[in-house]
Order: structure tokens, then C-alpha cells, then sequence
């Protein structure tokens, strides 16, 4: 996790869960130094962990990993914060599970690979709405 006492407040703070370690620690650094506040899960059980203990803007998650399906993970992400956006990033031929994300409250998916600038735009239009969503209660 990232050191939040360096952190400015007006930052995105975003959680990546994803079993690839690779995968996650190259796009934590591509984030991080595009200004957010970028914190990793390498499984569905680290991720809840991480929500309990801090909050986060938006959660970028995995479908498919080793311990938890991506949809459970999803499931109790937002029974524990119900304002929590995710978008689900999914591999190669499971769109279809990416879509049942959005049924379950995903903000949105995306497919693997995609591009950095895709994905970045992806975050701040889902920071965009859970700050919406705070202004109208």
C-alpha cells in the first residue's frame, strides 16, 4: 500500500485487484505517476481486507482470480459501501461475467489488455459519478 500521509486529499485513491502480480505492480506504477494513490490485492479475500481498513474512490477488480470469483468479491464490496465503484477487468472470453458485474452494481468493464489512457478515463468518470452521487444525498 502506498504511504497516505504523502498523498494530496483531492487524489484518487484507487485499489487494483488482480492474482497477476506482474500485471498489477507495472499498472500501480503507471498510475502512481500519473497522481493517484494506487493501492494493490493480488486475491478477492486482500481486497476486502483493504476496503475494511481505508477508503477508496474506485476499486478496478479482476473476474477471474484463485481464491474468490470477481463477481462474489464485487458482491461484498458493495454491501460494505454501497457508493464503492468498481470497474471489472476481465481476460479473454469472459465479457459475458463482465456484464453480469454491471447487474451487480459494477460501474462499468473493461477488457484486458487495454490501453492505459482508456483505463485512466474509465477511473475518473467513475470518481466523476460517486461524487455525483454524494452531492445529491
Amino acid at each position: 500500500m502506498s504511504d497516505s500521509a504523502n498523498i494530496p486529499k483531492d487524489c484518487i485513491h484507487l485499489l487494483l485487484v488482480d492474482d497477476e502480480e506482474g500485471y498489477v505492480n507495472v499498472l500501480a506504477n503507471r498510475l502512481g505517476k500519473r497522481g493517484m494513490d494506487v493501492a494493490k490485492a493480488y486475491c478477492g479475500a486482500d481486497a476486502l481486507q483493504a476496503v475494511r481498513s481505508r477508503d477508496f474512490d474506485v476499486v478496478v477488480l479482476d473476474l477471474k482470480m484463485e481464491d474468490m470469483d470477481g463477481l462474489e468479491v464485487l458482491q461484498i464490496l458493495k454491501q460494505l459501501d454501497k457508493g464503492m465503484e468498481v470497474i471489472m477487468l476481465t481476460g479473454h472470453g469472459s465479457q459475458a461475467a463482465a456484464r453480469a458485474g454491471l447487474e451487480h452494481g459494477a460501474f462499468d468493464y473493461l477488457t484486458k489488455p487495454c490501453e492505459l489512457d482508456e483505463l485512466l478515463d474509465k477511473i475518473r468518470d467513475a470518481c466523476v459519478h460517486k461524487k455525483n452521487k454524494k452531492d445529491q444525498k
